[in-house]
């Protein structure tokens, strides 16, 4: 699908009081001109799901994806706060300690790709659920290991499971919203903060109390470097990181049941619609105008009544159709479906402008995941380390991450502020709020004081949480409908796969200069910087408004 043809689709029918056009008349009008017969009924489904406004089905769907952000960065940031608990009765060295979080990049990097293309094949309904499935089985069993290669192995697994969250919530949150609305999809990136600081309140209860540095003048050696007999950390005085990773397991798992059993999902209109299914896109449509308590005026008549795939009504012109789309996807051959499968990839590169968006959301996604993967990880590490310099206690450290990390959430508040307003847009708040966010980080390298270190930690955060907002909105309007899921996929793909090198990278400096990973993560928050200013303004401009 060419991208303005998609701008047409998604942008026509932002007036909520827009009226279906009449069974006979579906096809007229200048919104149908140049439309294929796939993104003239997506524009029907735009205006029907306008109409209903945000509904009851609409609010529980942006809040059953914003657990998913909830998720994302409550078990990244699970890994930064057990890591040296984790080492202390390991016993493993520092330059070993980035491979818990290289290992939870690999899980998020197969499940970006996975899940991100999965979800433009099987289905949103399938991979919403299945995601969370799997991150709560394996998280529930994290803390049963008393290996670091088992443990290794396992967060992993979790990692696989909550990859997906990102791409596939984002994709069916911008699926069902109104027009008008479309703010909230940067607004979803508040649970993610919100993950952190109960994250963060969870281990502020546990670790303090049951590790092995909980008030001793000297941390006891690993029991793996002492002979048997040894004064050492022991597992049974060191099990604060398992309780905090046992509870985010638990956690998990009510995601799921709530998606799964107390929430019935219903697969994507869009996807139904370019997979062929007609019938089931209708239905869908009026279980969902049922729930919000509406009388749905899409019938299956409407969608028959437009014309041919490759014919625009009104002036009857030529125009391309929407690759695999509609009955030609459903009548299509096996041979055939997999051809177009492979053809719909190219709509990623289908034109220099579309080519350029999309080589640059991928360096943005790559250096973005490369600053805050080693930020993430490692801020907490030196935080720890540089105040036990100052002589500030374990105790009062993860307070102090409670009082950092609470400030992500009005930064995705702004976030989503900036988002709706002409003159800053996506382009200006990303600019501005990655340049903050790398600025932050050189500040704290340079300083080390208790106050200083909670304010320009502080700092990073909010900006962190405000590009990431902003990012993780807009991505998806960028690209067509049956692409979206599949191209915000893999714009995580390559930031997941970024992020499995980084913490290696950073834990080798970490082992030689304590402010290394931070000079590390400022520099590849600039890149992202100069990406954001070289994108397309005809993108940027469109979704601005």
């Amino acid at each position: 699908m060419d991208s303005n043809q998609q701008l047409k689709v998604d942008d026509a029918t932002s007036d909520v009081e827009t009226q279906l056009p009449s069974q006979n008349g579906a096809g007229e009008g200048p919104e149908m001109d140049g439309l294929s017969l796939y993104e003239k009924k997506a524009l029907l489904v735009n205006r029907e799901l306008d109409s209903h406004g945000m509904g009851k089905y609409q609010w529980y769907i942006f809040f059953l994806c914003g657990f998913g952000y909830f998720l994302d960065l409550m078990w990244a940031q699970a890994f930064g706060l057990v890591a040296s608990p984790l080492q202390e009765e390991l016993g493993f060295s520092t330059s070993a300690l980035g491979n818990i979080f290289s290992s939870f990049s690999a899980g998020l990097t197969a499940g970006a790709f996975v899940w991100g293309i999965l979800v433009d094949i099987v289905g949103r309904q399938y991979a919403f659920n299945l995601t969370c499935l799997i991150s709560s089985v394996f998280g529930l069993c994290l803390g049963a290991p008393s290996s670091y290669n088992g443990i290794l192995v396992l967060t992993a697994f979790v990692g696989f499971g909550v990859g997906g969250n990102i791409p596939i919530d984002t994709t069916i949150c911008l699926d069902f919203l109104p027009q008008n609305r479309r703010f909230l999809l940067a607004l979803l990136s508040v649970f993610q903060p919100i993950g952190v600081e109960i994250c963060t309140g969870i281990a502020y209860g546990f670790i303090p109390k049951y590790s092995c540095n909980n008030g001793r003048n000297a941390t006891p050696p690993s029991c793996n470097n002492v002979a048997s007999g040894q004064p050492c950390c022991t597992k049974a005085s060191n099990m604060g990181w398992r309780y905090l990773l046992f509870t985010l397991g638990a956690i998990t798992l009510v995601v799921f049941f709530l998606r799964f059993i107390v929430f019935r999902f219903q697969e994507s209109p869009k996807f139904l619609l370019y997979r062929g299914r007609d019938d089931e896109a209708v239905q869908v449509l009026h279980n969902i105008a049922r729930f919000n308590g509406r009388e749905s005026t899409i019938t299956r008549d409407v969608f028959a009544a437009l014309t041919d795939e490759n014919v625009s009504t009104g002036h009857h012109q030529q125009v391309k159709p929407t690759t695999g789309a509609g009955l030609n996807q459903a009548e299509a051959t096996f041979t055939d479906k997999v051809k177009l499968e492979l053809s719909r990839y190219k709509m990623l590169f289908s034109g220099a402008t579309m080519a350029r968006l999309t080589i640059l959301v991928w360096i943005t996604f790559m250096f973005d995941y490369w600053g805050f993967s080693v930020a993430g990880s490692f801020l907490p590490t030196i935080l720890l380390k540089k105040n036990s310099a100052i002589k500030v206690s374990l105790r009062q450290t993860y307070r102090n991450y409670a009082i950092i990390y609470i400030w992500g959430i009005p930064g995705v508040m702004l976030g989503a502020l900036l988002y709706q307003i002409p003159r800053v847009g996506r382009k200006w708040a990303m600019v501005g709020s990655s340049a903050l966010m790398a600025t932050s980080l050189f500040l704290f390298a340079a300083v080390n004081t208790e106050a200083s270190n909670i304010a320009l930690n502080a700092m990073e955060y909010f900006f962190q949480s405000m590009f990431n907002a902003v990012l993780y909105g807009w991505t998806p309007e960028a690209f067509p409908a049956p692409i979206r899921g599949t191209a915000s996929g893999l714009a995580s793909f390559w930031g997941r796969l970024i992020s499995i090198v980084a913490p290696l990278i950073a834990a080798h400096l970490l082992a030689t200069s304590l402010n290394g990973p931070l000079y590390l993560a400022g520099a590849g928050v600039f890149v992202c910087t100069v990406a954001i200013l070289l994108m397309p303004n005809s993108h940027m401009g469109a979704q601005s408004y």
